[in-house]
């Protein structure tokens, strides 16, 4: 059994040498193969002089030199940092500098964008290119230090060393969260954690070798990361993908015979809206990242008959947390169901008590997929990361559990179900409203194609709901006809105070999520500005 993450490629490598581990467009790599290129990864980080437990952060697209460069360094005794290619080089440099990496594998073109801020990052010592290095041209921004090489130079120049003694208790992997309120935070995760979770996704969503599991979300996610220890850990076969359209991806799971789908809310509304073939391969599909909305919950299953949806919830702190049974799904379709194997799920008041059935409560998680904390950052650990409300008596060390922030209710059969973050809580009125209460109404209406509502300050209410929508694909958008099918469904403290309509998709934050966040920065003068004569 693994304990160490590189050792899910290596044990798969030992039993499966010759079976695919991954695919990107016309490349296929087996086990043996991807095996030696993270060994030779490895050796060429440890050449260059990583030390143990420092870091590596690779910014670069999905593709077969990001899955070796990530688990090379942790094969090395080091920690990965994966950075969403979707980030700006002010973004990405910020990651950089706050967890002090040493070694940033990237491309030629990702760098150049990078070399007019690389000189605040003071850690960095080499850089690791895909692509010959001579195509950079050097300019007067980079630091005179700072070493550029070639990834085809440096792993033919690799040799034996062996990599630093590592347990799986040591850090593994720094993942940064999009942050709801400041910058991101670096949530830093151990073998373990990455392991106990790889074992308990692949038990419940009952993998085997023979799964092939289409990876489109970023790496830099924890849910988009999982699709590949998953897969590593049952000898299955990964495919990665940087789709540019949702019916790309259909075209891949038809193109690739895709037995394993995983995304967030605001894909699957778009993915439900496209024509999907009679008889698709798929035997399951996964969603977290925020609640499915019931009316695409509806569709997937009209146009899916034949594969079964899991319903989950997680949080980088945690990994995942819960997941509802495709069986469930048609009874409670709002519910986040029970907690994955090998983790309990709790709900309590702000005392640490437990809540009776239908209170609202805290959710709190305790088990192996606990994560170690946040980066560099005791005040925000100690704030997240608290002793667990149930007590092992006669132990001196209390277990540390992840106080999620949320809120959430447990029925009498032990169903969990969502009710809001602290953090996006509108308070208007003397009301706290959950925005996805409001959204689920919204799509309910079959009236619009995304939908955010968030709280924006108002000199009465505290708070007014502003309503952000776009138009269902091939229709207009009426706001009146909007409006009134919500006062049917939601009573007047929870109506829209403003509807905006927008055309193409709303914003999303780098793991593909609506970023409510910056909706509400827009719109939060809008109820406090003076009237212009």
């Amino acid at each position: 059994m693994a304990h160490l993450l590189q050792e899910l490629v290596f044990d798969s490598a030992s039993r499966f040498p010759d079976e695919d581990a991954l695919v990107h467009r016309q490349s296929r790599v087996s086990y043996a193969v991807l095996a030696k290129e993270i060994d030779s990864a490895a050796k060429a980080m440890l050449a260059l002089g990583l030390d143990r437990g420092e870091r590596v952060a690779v910014y670069l697209e999905k593709r077969l030199e990001t899955v070796a460069a990530l688990f090379g360094a942790t094969a090395a005794g080091g920690v990965f940092v994966p950075v969403n290619p979707l980030l700006k080089p002010e973004q990405v440099v910020y990651i950089l500098r706050d967890c002090n990496v040493r070694i940033l594998v990237t491309s030629v073109e990702r760098l150049k964008l990078l070399l007019p801020v690389l000189s605040q990052c003071h850690d960095l010592h080499t850089v690791i290119i895909i692509g010959p290095a001579e195509t950079l041209t050097h300019g007067s921004n980079t630091r005179g230090a700072l070493n550029v090489v070639s990834w085809n130079d440096v792993l033919m120049a690799s040799n034996g060393t062996n990599g630093h003694r590592s347990i799986d208790d040591d850090m593994a992997a720094i993942l940064y969260t999009s942050g709801s309120t400041g910058k991101p935070k670096g949530v830093v995760l151990s073998h373990r954690n990455l392991i106990a979770g790889a074992i308990s996704v692949a038990q419940y969503l009952k993998n085997g070798r023979e799964d092939r599991i289409l990876s489109v979300l970023p790496l830099s996610f924890d849910y988009g990361l999982s699709q590949l220890t998953t897969a590593f850990h049952i000898g299955a076969t990964g495919v990665l993908m940087n789709y540019l359209l949702p019916r790309d991806i259909i075209a891949a799971v038809e193109a690739e015979n895709i037995t394993g789908l995983a995304a967030v809310p605001p894909l699957w509304i778009q993915l439900a809206q496209l024509n999907w073939p009679i008889n698709t391969p798929l035997r399951y599909i996964t969603n977290s990242g925020g609640a499915m909305p019931k009316a695409t919950l509806d569709l997937l299953r009209d146009k899916l008959p034949n594969t079964a949806i899991y319903l989950m919830y997680g949080l980088t702190e945690a990994f995942r947390s819960t997941f509802l049974p495709p069986e469930e799904v048609a009874v409670r379709p709002d519910s986040m169901g029970k907690a994955i194997p090998n983790a309990e799920v709790l709900v309590v008041r702000e005392d640490g008590s437990l809540c009776a059935p239908g209170e609202p409560g805290e959710l709190v998680h305790r088990g192996a997929l606990v994560s170690m904390g946040y980066w560099n950052d005791a005040e925000k650990t100690a704030e997240r990361f608290r002793p667990a409300p149930i007590r092992q008596s006669g132990l001196p060390i209390q277990e540390l559990a992840v106080w999620s922030g949320d809120t959430v209710r447990i029925d009498e059969e032990g169903f969990l179900y969502f009710i809001g973050r602290r953090d996006e809580m509108i308070k208007t009125s003397g009301y706290r409203v959950s925005p996805t209460e409001i959204e689920e109404v919204i799509y309910a209406t079959e009236l619009v194609g995304e939908a955010a509502a968030v709280g924006v300050s108002h000199p009465v209410l505290g708070q007014a709901i502003v309503l952000i929508v776009t138009a269902r694909t091939g229709r207009n958008l009426d706001q009146e006809e909007l409006l009134s099918a919500c006062k049917l469904h939601l009573p007047a403290f929870m109506l829209p105070s403003r509807i905006e309509s927008r055309e193409g998709s709303l914003p999303r934050n780098p793991n593909g999520k609506i970023d409510r966040k910056l909706l509400a920065q827009e719109f939060q003068n809008v109820f406090t500005e003076p009237a212009h004569e």
